[in-house]
């Protein structure tokens, strides 16, 4: 009896002691534990290619209407605007006598808008100091007075600026008629209620260059003079 005694309670030490000694083992070397869960993944995720694809970035911020300014539209009346090419010669010709740019070329830097309604926003490289840019808009047959556009240590002034006399006012009649007859063969599609240049290592480049119907979506790009470049089903 008394050996049978001593061995329960030995097994019973025993049983505390390896207890314990699991307890102290998974407070210093957890299994089970959120932080284990983290620190071993059984199946490691795929690394990801994060190669950047900068061109189709600044072409999905332009066909998003991503410009440098904040700026918001809201249409007015129609005027058919951009399908009249005496009242685009017009504002052309009452940008060029602007009496700040008097005797100077004129430049146009990043963006050049139009909308049916009539109005115009362009932003011009400044008159006297070329480190400067000035956003002026059209409305109502006359151009506004010069508003500062806030620049950043990250903009390169030089390269997003094309002279005036590279872009035709008028231009913007033919795209707009190519982009509408395009636009009759596609169902769904809409005609043009606005159309805009963008300039990018000194070049231009026509806007927009989707035609999106209810079954298909096709690509078109226009010549610098607003002739069809291309046009494609994606």
């Amino acid at each position: 009896m008394r050996k049978l005694i001593i061995i329960l309670i030995a097994c019973q030490l025993f049983l505390s002691c390896e207890q314990v000694s699991k307890s102290i083992e998974e407070t210093f070397k957890p299994q089970d534990t959120l932080v284990s869960t983290t620190t071993q993944k059984p199946n490691p995720e795929p690394v990801v290619n994060t190669q950047v694809d900068v061109q189709q970035i600044i072409k999905t911020a332009l066909e998003t209407h991503s410009v440098t300014y904040a700026h918001t539209h809201t249409d007015g009346k129609d005027v058919s605007f951009l399908t009249d090419t005496a009242a685009l010669e017009k504002a052309e010709e009452a940008l060029r006598k602007l009496p700040q740019y008097a005797g100077k070329e004129i430049f146009i830097y990043s963006t050049l808008y139009f909308y049916n309604d009539g109005l115009i926003n362009v932003m011009l490289q400044h008159p006297e100091n070329p480190k400067y840019v000035d956003i002026y808009d059209y409305k109502d047959g006359k151009w506004s007075e010069p508003k500062p556009l806030q620049l950043s240590v990250r903009d390169d002034v030089k390269k997003r600026l094309v002279p005036l006399n590279k872009i035709k006012f008028a231009n913007v009649a033919r795209v707009t008629a190519i982009y509408n007859k395009k636009a009759e063969e596609v169902e769904g599609a809409k005609p043009l209620t606005s159309a805009y240049v963008s300039i990018w290592d000194n070049k231009m480049q026509w806007y927009p260059t989707n035609i999106n119907g209810n079954r298909e979506r096709y690509s078109i790009q226009f010549n610098d003079d607003g002739t069809l470049k291309s046009f494609k089903q994606d």
